[in-house]
């Protein structure tokens, strides 16, 4: 193998394994915040206004991610990593305030009755566990734009996209069944 190769199998291999670190501690503040004990009832009134920044920031991140899809589809690859960037940041902020908001506040329960529990339930499930799969996707998918590697790049992102998307939409639906149904 040549030094070049080598070089890029252990940078690979380093990033596989800060993805891989940066994944799993993201998976288990958001586990232990969601499971774990909750904060005193009426204890954080000036987090009260965070889901819908949250919710605002999914809506952003999925225009983002639109846009960024319509200007590399139109070869405007400048405009696409400006929007892929912006999103990934986009993403990143709404994770801080998602969890600030649950540390603080903890979480509000379901109070829709009959069918929409049916809608909201597996709506939820499928959010939460895609949105846990997005973090290492979408650093994966990053880096190995940022590395040139083009091909492996389009590969994952053909993933990435649509449950990133998936993923920022849903985010808004189930606020929008939480807070105003």
């Amino acid at each position: 193998m040549s030094d070049a190769r080598l070089a890029q199998a252990m940078s690979d291999r380093t990033a596989g394994l800060v993805i891989s670190l940066v994944s799993a501690t993201v998976i288990a503040v958001v586990a232990y915040l969601l499971l774990g004990p909750r904060p005193a009832p009426g204890g954080a009134p000036a987090v009260a206004v965070l889901p819908l920044v949250n919710a605002c920031l999914n809506a952003t991140s999925a225009a983002l991610l639109t846009l960024g899809y319509v200007f590399i589809r139109r070869k405007q690859v400048t405009a696409h990593k400006t929007c892929m960037v912006s999103a990934l940041t986009v993403s990143t902020l709404f994770l801080v305030s998602y969890v600030t908001y649950h540390a603080l506040a903890g979480s509000r329960p379901f109070t829709g009755r009959g069918v929409l529990r049916l809608v909201y339930f597996p709506l939820l499930v499928s959010h939460i566990v895609l949105a846990a799969a997005i973090v290492p996707l979408a650093l994966t998918t990053v880096y190995r734009a940022l590395r040139n590697d083009f091909a492996r790049h389009v590969r994952i992102a053909r993933v990435t996209l649509p449950l990133w998307l998936y993923v920022s939409v849903t985010g808004v639906v189930v606020y929008w069944m939480l807070y105003h149904l």
